[in-house]
């Protein structure tokens, strides 16, 4: 009879709990679910993921703000050292017409000579607006015009006694050598901005936008030398 009771209690016990879950009173534990420290570790991991890729991304927008600021200035250094040649080279243009003004009454058989050099000059000023590499071309033809009317004008000594040419030459001599100095400087600023807008990284950044090459404002060695003549 105990047997048969104690077999009755437990079937009993067993239906119970099953229609428990059935009602929904006892929690019913899913086989998928991972424990609490696991949870918590990989919850951990996703922060830590997370923090890096935002770090790196940070890094990435700062070093993209850095080049990009970096050609700017490159650039803005070239546009300011092409500014000073461009002043020189205006006061020269200047200089010029003065200078064949005072010396055509002296040099009456030179005419096309002094032509030469009012044509040079307008061709100098023209070829300004197209940029360094025309305006070096029309320079140096300018700059070969008045070598020539230098080496004519020692052929006339009575050029020696006006003060006026003799002011004219040396302003334009100083100017001469104005535009030498900031050739050098426009120049080495170029090469510095091309090496930047060609190497990587920053290339990237470049044709991104449209840094382009600027040309030299070059001269052959034999027109760097700025004319001079002995009037004295």
């Amino acid at each position: 009879m105990l047997a048969v009771a104690a077999s009755h209690y437990s079937t009993v016990t067993v239906t119970g709990q099953a229609a428990g879950v059935a009602q929904g009173t006892l929690p019913l534990r899913r086989a998928d679910t991972a424990p609490a420290p696991v949870r918590q570790s990989l919850e951990g991991g996703s922060v830590i993921a997370g923090i890096i890729i935002g770090v790196v991304v940070v890094v990435l927008i700062m070093i993209f703000i850095g080049l990009y600021n970096s050609l700017v200035k490159r650039r803005n250094a070239v546009d300011n050292s092409w500014s000073q040649i461009d002043v020189q080279l205006k006061r020269r243009h200047d200089l010029i017409p003065n200078l064949v003004e005072s010396v055509k009454d002296y040099m009456s058989y030179e005419q096309e000579t002094l032509s030469k050099v009012t044509e040079a000059r307008a061709a100098a000023v023209a070829a300004g607006a197209e940029g360094p590499a025309q305006a070096a071309q029309a320079e140096n033809a300018l700059t070969d015009t008045l070598r020539s009317l230098f080496a004519v004008m020692e052929n006339y000594p009575d050029l020696k006694a006006s003060q006026n040419v003799m002011a004219l030459q040396e302003e334009l001599t100083a100017t001469e050598n104005k535009i030498s100095f900031a050739r050098q400087f426009y120049n080495d600023s170029v090469l510095t901005y091309n090496n930047k807008i060609q190497t990587v990284p920053s290339n990237v950044i470049a044709g991104m936008f449209n840094f382009t090459k600027r040309d030299y404002f070059e001269a052959p060695d034999a027109e760097r030398e700025a004319p001079k003549v002995d009037l004295r």
